[in-house]
This record gives C-alpha cells, structure tokens and sequence, in this order.
C-alpha cells in the first residue's frame, strides 16, 4: 500500500497524521509515520492507537498497536495487546507447548508467536513494561522483519523499551 492508501483506510478508524521519519540507515528509502488517532479531536498528550510505517520505495512494511490506546489483536488465541511482557510470555510458553508449536523471543527477551509477520515490543505503560505487537512484512534493503523494524520502535514514545 502507498501512504495514500494507508491513510485512506485509517482514516475510516480515525484521525490521522502523517510525518517523515528519521533515516537512521542508508540502505532504507525515506519512510513515512502514519499515526491514527481514536478521537476526531486531538488530545495533545494522547497517543496514536495505531502506527502505520510506509516505506516510499516500497510500501507498507508495519503496523504496531499501542498498549494502552490500541485495539485487541489476538493471535491463535493469545491475547497481544497491553499485556504485562512476563504474563504474556507465561502465556505464550503455556500456548506453544499445547499447541507442539515454537516461541520466537527478541532480543531483549521478549516472547511471542513464533510467526515471521509478528514482532514484540515492550511499551512503558508507568512502571510496567505492556506488550506493543508489531505485524511485519521484509522492507527494502533488509534480510528480515528484525533488520526491518522502525528506529522509532526501538523507543516508543521518546521512551527506551528495554
């Protein structure tokens, strides 16, 4: 999808914003941040629900929904969204043994579905780290959904996540 596109479908869920992002590797086109706000009328401290990463040479590679604001996305049953990281990865091993299926951790230790589209992220939601999944796809000029994840998650919300 263009960003065009991005935006039109967001905007049927609300209010959206588009900004450049910071091109912290060469190898990546320029990329675009489509944040979509809940509310029609802004609340300046409130965050997007969801955040849409759209590269301009290829497309839509992310979508991340935020802890708090974002909405419930579940994966074969597993709950991904705003869950406390250690309840999750309780639940998620728990999930992997009774289903004879794997578990992918990040590098901060992070565990989830062991899918290739699906990345977790830690979100500081007050003193609690809250699950923020990320749903992927390779973006141009990386080898996987890891190399292609936006600088910008690695520290949600000015925040460090790890």
């Amino acid at each position: 999808m263009t960003v065009e596109e991005v935006v039109e479908a967001a905007e049927l869920f609300g209010q959206t914003e588009v900004g450049d992002c910071a091109r912290d590797c060469a190898i990546f086109s320029p990329t675009w941040k489509v944040e979509v706000h809940r509310r029609r009328g802004r609340e300046a401290a409130s965050p997007p629900a969801v955040t849409a990463y759209v590269s301009r040479a290829g497309g839509l590679f992310c979508v991340a929904a935020d802890a708090v604001k974002g909405p419930q996305v579940a994966f074969d049953g597993l709950s991904l969204v705003g869950r406390d990281l250690s309840e999750l990865e309780s639940d998620a091993i728990a999930c992997a043994e009774a289903m004879d299926v794997h578990l992918r951790c990040t590098p901060e230790g992070y565990a989830g579905p062991d899918d290739p589209g699906v990345a977790m992220r830690g979100q500081p939601v007050g003193r609690v780290l809250r699950s923020r999944p990320l749903f992927m796809v390779t973006r141009d000029g990386a080898n996987t959904e890891g190399d292609s994840m936006p600088s910008e998650e690695y520290g949600v919300n000015g925040q460090s996540t790890a």
